[in-house]
């Protein structure tokens, strides 16, 4: 059994700045990695794997700069890594990342499930899944916060907000796994060593038989621009000892600021 998981080497969003007086967005030197999402994609595949021989592979497409971060989700568990080098610098949209994906994973055939996040920690697109799902011709199971495999069938719990839904579907198949539901686990210093020296294949758009004319070409959206929006905090101090009038106070604060809104009657 080959169970791929589908990662995102992007800038880390927590990092961004935003200019206050034009509010622009200050993405120079914003470092970049493998963020929650994609690391509990991983663990949610090393899970399925427990003590059978299955393999778990981690596919990226994006910069070379990935190859030295894989080695942080190799560290949880995973086998081995493929990175398709991304020669357009991440300025692509999820309609061009998809056929790219959809060839590395043809590359990599055959498999038997495909894990993604719900979205990516940049883009939250939300389309990685779905368009692969379409694209391969394979069921997708969206928002799934718990898997088990059984005898070649997957056994799935889908997250709907206020319920869970159970659902099963034959292998092979396509999951995007819910936010926070498969909390990755700690890795210990020798996993970490040990992950230095699992393999790690870079292929480049040739490798798999494509152009990137014809991938720029094939871009669905086009970035205007980015606004940052900044919160100022009013860093209001309420002081005394009489616990009735302090609240008295921070409702008058509150209210002062639309938070909140007094009755007709009061």
């Amino acid at each position: 059994m080959k169970i791929i998981a589908l990662v995102k080497y992007s800038m880390d969003v927590a990092e961004i700045r935003v200019d206050a007086s034009n509010h622009s967005l200050k993405l120079s030197g914003v470092p970049q990695h493998f963020g929650d999402l994609d690391k509990s994609t991983v663990e949610a595949a090393v899970r399925l794997k427990g003590d059978t021989d299955a393999v778990v592979e981690v596919l990226c497409f994006g910069p070379v700069a990935a190859r030295s971060g894989v080695k942080d989700l190799l560290a949880i568990g995973a086998d081995q890594a493929t990175i398709v080098n991304d020669p357009f610098d991440g300025k692509v949209d999820a309609a061009v990342a998809v056929i790219v994906l959809e060839a590395a994973l043809r590359k990599l055939a055959p498999f038997d499930l495909v894990l993604c996040g719900f979205a990516s920690d940049d883009g939250y697109s939300y389309q990685t899944g779905p368009r692969l799902a379409e694209r391969l011709k394979l069921p997708l199971v969206s928002y799934a916060c718990q898997l088990d495999l059984d005898s070649g069938t997957l056994l799935a719990q889908r997250d709907v907000e206020d319920s869970l839904e159970s659902v099963s579907t034959p292998l092979p198949a396509i999951v995007s796994l819910a936010e926070e539901a498969f909390v990755p686990r700690s890795v210990t210093l020798l996993q970490a060593m040990k992950a230095q020296k699992k393999p790690t294949v870079s292929l480049d758009l040739d490798d798999l038989g494509l152009d990137a004319g014809a991938l720029q070409a094939a871009q669905t959206c086009e970035a205007l621009g980015e606004t940052g929006v900044i919160v100022e905090r009013q860093q209001k101090i309420i002081k005394g000892d009489d616990l009735s009038a302090l609240a008295d106070q921070l409702i008058d604060a509150l209210v002062a600021r639309d938070v909140l809104a007094l009755g007709c009657d009061e």
